[in-house]
């Protein structure tokens, strides 16, 4: 997406910081100098289906016009990064199977009502929430009685909408063991042969919610067990990687967990959280 610029397109400094401005507002995504041909890369295909000439009327646009609001959704879809992958930084979903879901269990197994709460902040096509599933459903498969929920959340309407649908082609998939392919999805046949779906068992695990983690804390009647928020918080200033850490340390029950990515870390900064594993935190 990003290796062809369009010539057609030139971004003056002006209108660079006019929409780098904007996003920042609206994702928290902070653009550096460096990110003038991916704005352009990205927005140009927009700017000519609208029919507009550079940047300056792409900005009036959103700002000025009735279909402005409209656009947003359609800027924030082309500028969010959406890298991911299943089982990626496996490491991570190690340290869910060998320290936390064990914890959770012998703290709540004799409870009357077992529940388990998970959220997957920055879900984007859905890879991480269905792998965080398949973990979920490997640990509890002989521990019958567990409440089970993956919230997952993404700003992206086109990543939800692909991550709803889970489906997903042979070579996305090739991470996961066989063994467990053939349990939680669907071969495609005939005129979806090469594709694979998402089975039931797992997608009813799982709610996908659009969510802006900059400009909204969530409201939960449960803590959450388990917050996975992975290379999301990279893209955002200091004061904005605080002020969403504060928003998941607020909905994260005491000893809860928190994965982030792995350029990503509290060392220095968090007293709150202890360090379990690579990039992976326990809320004190």
């Amino acid at each position: 997406m990003e290796l062809y610029v369009d010539t057609q397109y030139k971004i003056n400094d002006r209108e660079f910081n006019l929409l780098r401005e904007l996003i920042k507002e609206l994702t928290g995504i902070n653009l550096t100098e460096q990110k003038k041909m991916l704005v352009v890369s990205r927005l140009s295909k927009r700017l000519r289906q609208l029919g507009l000439s550079n940047f300056t009327s792409y900005y009036n646009y959103i700002m000025e016009s009735e279909q402005g609001r409209q656009e947003i959704d359609q800027l924030i879809n082309r500028i969010t990064t959406n890298k991911t992958d299943f089982y990626r930084e496996p490491h991570h979903f190690k340290c869910l199977t060998d320290i936390c879901l064990p914890q959770i269990y012998e703290a709540h197994r004799f409870s009357i009502k077992r529940k388990l709460r998970i959220w997957s902040a920055g879900c984007s096509s859905g890879e991480e929430p269905y792998t965080i599933a398949i973990t979920l459903a490997e640990f509890f498969k002989n521990k019958p009685g567990w409440d089970i929920k993956i919230l997952a959340t993404d700003l992206d309407t086109e990543m939800l909408d692909k991550a709803k649908a889970g489906i997903y082609k042979k070579d996305v998939v090739a991470p996961i063991p066989e063994e467990l392919l053939r349990r939680y999805f669907l071969k495609g046949v005939g005129t979806n042969e090469g594709l694979y779906m998402v089975k039931k068992t797992l997608k009813d695990m799982i709610i996908f919610k659009r969510h802006n983690l900059v400009k909204e804390s969530l409201k939960v009647t449960t803590p959450f067990d388990i917050i996975f928020c992975r290379n999301v918080i990279i893209y955002f200033d200091s004061e904005e990687k605080a002020r969403v850490i504060n928003r998941f340390y607020n909905v994260l029950r005491s000893g809860g967990f928190l994965f982030l990515g792995h350029s990503e870390s509290l060392l220095g900064n968090d007293g709150r959280f202890k360090l379990v594993g690579n990039s992976a935190y326990c809320k004190k």
